[in-house]
């Protein structure tokens, strides 16, 4: 005797060597003895062999016309060997059942399984829905298979060009669109990414870079809410400051935060710290505070800004010149000679912006040698003399708290576009970041923002504090010691036009300063959900200027022709490039002393990827010592590829 039975949703054939009431010994046609149950048998016969029983049933079967085997059916459940007599009219023969049983379960829009042999016609409305179904995805694997032999040959389908870079931002693993790039992919052994940048559905690297950080930081686009009130005057109920203000900032700065002002007052100088005030109209609760706390920060790349307040509102509370504007004023009464601090206050205040100085229009004309003989011929001379005596008394100061002197000679170098998009013509600027502009206007910023996170301290009320212990940086609600800068209180207060954690703080200094309640107290679970949000935000800021740092480093050296560059060993196998605001991973280099000079040599950019490929051509002296190489040239060094994303180390 032979059998035909189901084994893990297939059907096989065999002969029954021995049997039971419960099971069968069976050599199925592979050759192999199994054990069957009897439940799983759904056809015995003696005639024909069970290898040529399957094979003729199987070409029955496809001669089957599925659509007349629906209508023959039962619409309630049936056996296949019912079927089977109702289609041939008469008992059938074991190949037919086999061939019947085999087109049953060949077609599962038709016919649902219900158990071993038995089936239940799909009802007509659900069949046609169903039909509809595979024909549709007939017709798309079509579509999918016609993208596919466009892409691989060359040519962009109309509807992949269609959807461009979303098709990997908005990644739907089941569009055909998708599905015909990642095959063709595939096929030409290259990533999706990269198959589409060829093919030009992504118009650059750069537009990748830019659109993919954009999904991701704004899904609901840059722009501001069309129903955002207008900023009202604020200015005009306040008091008036004593003395004009001036601002210290760079050209391309449109947010002014900061300002100063110097007034003689006998044996004392009047040092005062202006920082816009939009806090006064963006109170909790306000349309627009909801939009700021969404943004949490303003974000800088080189070519790019997207504010983290919208134009009128930042025009509305710049310290602009000419304008007079509120402005949360800190107040350093100092003695005229030493500039010892005698006393401090803080006011609420319209102020008058006289000057808005720039750094790159007065870098190379104020020197240190120009403060301290007092022979500047620049508006506010006398001002910026006074601050430059006073900064270094303020940097002295951290520098015992430190225990360590500040380092200085740093260079900071920017990356300067002209023009916008991907080619725009590059420039590398460097600046000392100890140069005087730069040193008063960063001692004045941590001197403001030390004094205001004390002072809420000590009133007992509520702030966000950044503190660093043992190398770690964190921001809580409890003031902690910054050692890297050396004060025992730390606040950002002083960037409320453009982070949200220091518009938070204006509101608690403001109301501080009236003797009113603060909007936050203590233990306030919004507070933390505010640093969690701003962490998270500021780091991916963070993140995609340091990315397009990187983009726009590598664009300058395919734009300046860069073979040979020098770097210098930061850490490891890190290697930090000289002249650019960016750092590589180099193999080869984890074999030589930090500090170590090199020169490399740049076979090749990717600015996908933003890596240099690289090779150490040869060791150069350390610095102080002649031009004589430190070792010959490098033979064989490996190439090596850049990381993409290190944090800034020390140089």
């Amino acid at each position: 005797m032979q059998v035909l039975f189901e084994d893990d949703g297939d059907l096989k054939a065999g002969t029954v060597r021995s049997a039971t009431e419960a099971s069968f010994q069976v050599d199925s046609t592979s050759g192999k003895r199994v054990k069957v149950k009897a439940a799983a048998v759904l056809l015995r016969f003696e005639h024909p062999r069970a290898d040529e029983l399957l094979a003729t049933a199987h070409a029955q079967a496809a001669e089957i016309e599925t659509d007349f085997l629906w209508q023959c059916a039962p619409q309630q459940e049936f056996g296949f060997e019912q079927l089977a007599r109702e289609y041939c009219g008469r008992d059938p023969s074991p190949i037919e059942a086999a061939a019947i049983l085999i087109a049953l379960q060949s077609a599962p829009v038709y016919f649902q399984r219900k158990g071993r042999g038995r089936f239940r016609p799909a009802a007509p409305d659900v069949l046609r829905a169903a039909l509809a179904a595979v024909e549709r995805r007939r017709l798309q694997e079509e579509q999918r298979a016609l993208m596919v032999r466009d892409l691989v040959r060359g040519v962009l389908p109309p509807a992949i060009a269609a959807i461009g870079e979303s098709l990997l931002i908005k990644l739907d693993r089941n569009a055909i669109e998708y599905k015909a790039v990642e095959q063709a992919a595939h096929e030409l052994q290259t990533t999706p990414l990269r198959l589409l940048l060829a093919r030009g559905a992504i118009a650059s690297p750069y537009q990748w870079h830019l659109a993919s950080f954009l999904a991701r930081a704004f899904p609901r686009g840059v722009d501001f809410p069309a129903e955002l009130p207008q900023p009202e005057e604020h200015s005009g109920n306040l008091p008036l400051a004593a003395a004009p203000v001036f601002s210290i900032d760079d050209s391309a700065t449109t947010e002014i935060d900061d300002a100063f002002s110097v007034r003689p007052t006998g044996a004392t100088l009047t040092v005062g710290i202006h920082i816009a005030a939009p806090a006064l109209a963006i109170v909790p609760g306000h349309p627009l505070d909801s939009v700021a706390r969404a943004r949490m920060s303003t974000v800088y790349a080189p070519g790019l800004k997207y504010t983290m307040l919208p134009a009128p509102w930042i025009d509305a509370f710049s310290l602009a010149q000419g304008r007079t504007v509120p402005a949360l004023s800190l107040y350093l009464e100092l003695d005229a000679r030493s500039l010892a601090l005698r006393g401090a206050s803080s006011a609420i205040e319209a102020v008058r912006v006289a000057a808005n100085l720039r750094h790159d229009e007065l870098e190379t004309e104020v020197t240190e040698q120009g403060l301290d003989s007092g022979d500047l011929q620049i508006p506010f001379a006398a001002e910026l003399a006074v601050l430059w005596r006073f900064a270094n008394c303020l940097r002295s100061e951290r520098e015992q708290a430190r225990g360590k002197p500040e380092p200085k000679g740093r260079e900071e170098i920017s990356v300067l576009l002209e023009g916008s998009g991907p080619a725009a013509h590059v420039r590398m600027h460097v600046r000392r970041r100890d140069a005087p502009l730069d040193l008063i206007v960063a001692e004045l910023m941590i001197r403001a923002n030390s004094h205001w996170g004390a002072w809420l301290d000590e009133l007992g009320m509520a702030g966000v504090y950044r503190s660093q212990l043992q190398g770690r940086v964190r921001m809580s609600t409890t003031p902690s010691p910054h050692e890297g800068i050396g004060v025992s209180h730390y606040a950002w207060c002083t960037s409320p036009l453009r982070r949200y954690v220091d518009l938070l703080n204006q509101r608690q200094l403001i109301a501080a300063a009236r003797g009113q309640a603060a909007p936050h107290r203590r233990g306030d679970a919004d507070l933390f959900a505010v640093i969690s949000g701003f962490e998270a935000a500021y780091s991916a800021y963070a993140e995609f200027q340091e990315l397009m740092e990187r983009y726009w480093s590598l664009r300058w050296m395919e734009q300046e022709g860069i073979r040979h560059i020098e770097a210098r060993v930061a850490k490891g196998d890190i290697v930090r490039l000289q002249g650019l605001p960016m750092t590589t991973r180099l193999a080869a280099a984890a074999s030589y002393v930090r500090g170590q000079r090199l020169e490399l040599e740049i076979t090749q950019v990717d600015l996908l990827d933003l890596t240099p490929n690289a090779r150490i051509v040869r060791t150069l002296a350390p610095d102080g010592e002649s031009a004589q190489e430190a070792a010959e040239p490098v033979a064989g060094a490996p190439e090596a590829i850049g990381n993409g994303g290190l944090d800034e180390l020390p140089a």
